[in-house]
Parts: C-alpha cells; sequence; structure tokens
C-alpha cells in the first residue's frame, strides 16, 4: 500500500526504539498474529470491549478487521488511526487514537496494546509519549484522555508517568459484571513539562486535512 492514494499510510513516528505507522497488510497479518499469541492472561480483562475473548483465530480477524475498517471508515470529522508498532522492525503491538471534531475540540483519545512477549520493557510508555507527541506537537492538540481498569496498575503507571491527572471514574459492563474504569486527561502544558523522550514525525504535512487539523 503507497501513501498516493492514503497519505497516512507514509506517516511514521519514531523514537529511540519504536517506529509507528499504519500498517500495509504484510504488518497487519504480523500485527493480528502477535494477538493471537496474546496480549493479556486467562484471568484478566483490561478492555471494557473484551475483543480478546474467543480463540487465537478470532483475535487474529477481529485486529485485521479493525484496522482496515478505521481506513474505509476515515472522515475527517470522525478518524481512528491505528498504528502497529514495531520493535527492532519486529510488530509488537497496536497504539491508536480517535477523535471526533477535532478541528473543534482539539481533543482526542489513546487506546493501545502490546503482546505478552514484549510487555515490561517499558516499550508501553514510549509508544503512548510517540502518538502524545503527534496529537500536541504535530495535530496541535490542547488535550487527550484516556482510561484504565481501576486493577489495571500497569496502565494507570503509564498514564501518570506520562503526566495524566485524574478525571474521574465510570461504570461499564463487560462480560456481564460491572467493572470500574478510571479517565485520565492529559492537557497540553503537563504533557509540555512530562515529556523527556526525542520523538520524530515523518510524512505528517499531506495527511493534517485528513485530521482535521491546521497546516502551520
Amino acid at each position: 500500500m503507497t501513501p498516493e492514494c492514503w497519505p497516512v499510510y507514509g506517516l511514521r513516528i519514531t523514537t529511540p526504539r519504536l517506529v509507528l505507522r499504519l500498517p500495509d497488510l504484510g504488518a497487519l497479518e504480523k500485527l493480528a498474529a502477535v494477538a493471537a499469541a496474546g496480549v493479556h492472561g486467562p484471568d484478566e480483562m483490561p478492555f471494557s470491549f473484551p475483543w480478546t475473548d474467543g480463540t487465537p483465530e478470532r483475535r487474529a480477524r477481529t485486529t485485521f478487521q479493525h484496522v482496515l475498517g478505521t481506513v474505509a471508515g476515515w472522515q475527517p470529522e470522525k478518524w481512528t488511526l491505528s498504528l502497529a508498532v514495531l520493535h527492532e522492525g519486529e510488530v509488537v503491538g497496536r497504539q491508536d487514537i480517535t477523535a471526533r471534531d477535532f478541528a473543534v475540540t482539539k481533543e482526542a483519545q489513546t487506546g493501545s496494546w502490546l503482546g505478552l512477549a514484549h510487555q515490561n520493557q517499558g516499550l508501553g510508555t514510549e509508544m503512548r509519549a510517540a502518538v502524545t507527541h503527534l496529537a500536541f506537537e504535530g495535530l496541535g492538540a490542547r488535550a487527550l484522555t484516556s482510561g484504565a481498569m481501576t486493577d489495571n496498575p500497569r496502565s494507570l503507571a503509564v498514564s501518570r508517568k506520562l503526566g495524566y491527572e485524574a478525571d474521574g471514574v465510570e461504570v461499564v459492563p463487560v462480560r456481564g459484571e460491572a467493572r470500574t474504569v478510571r479517565r485520565l486527561r492529559l492537557d497540553r502544558a503537563s504533557w509540555e513539562r512530562h515529556r523527556s523522550l526525542p520523538v520524530g514525525l515523518h510524512g505528517l504535512e499531506p495527511c493534517l486535512e485528513l485530521f482535521g487539523a491546521e497546516r502551520g
């Protein structure tokens, strides 16, 4: 897949250890395989939508359809950028950023996952730092939001490290049970105070109109 018809395929976000990009079909197959191999333990469910339930084949198919669906359904008024995360050339997880009416609100929401084999290496913090840089430095965001189950300390720790602040809680139904999600919010001032990782943005200029972002 080339960026001529869809410039977002040319976007790259780089950190000292990672490259984040919209996956072509080859990378998407690898991302689906990472999802199939497992994202969390069998006794956990860190997601409000339990997409990881079911067989490995179902997880792979869900991942494949999700990413292609974000491209097919993209509008400047409502978009999801679903990035494959590569570490040393290997696909290790996915980092999403989603927005509605970004041109008006200048706000977006992040979500992510890493394959089990790639966790506990600090990659989750680095990939989130990459997408926050895209949002604030690249797109001119005013704030980002995120959320994590109150019993998901690793995700909450990543948010705290990057400067997110508590923004209340909400109760959501998961697998027929009530679960509590802690909402988190990161404004530009807090991002500026906490950012310490060098991040590069490549190929963003042709994409700005698609994000509903102004050109500098």
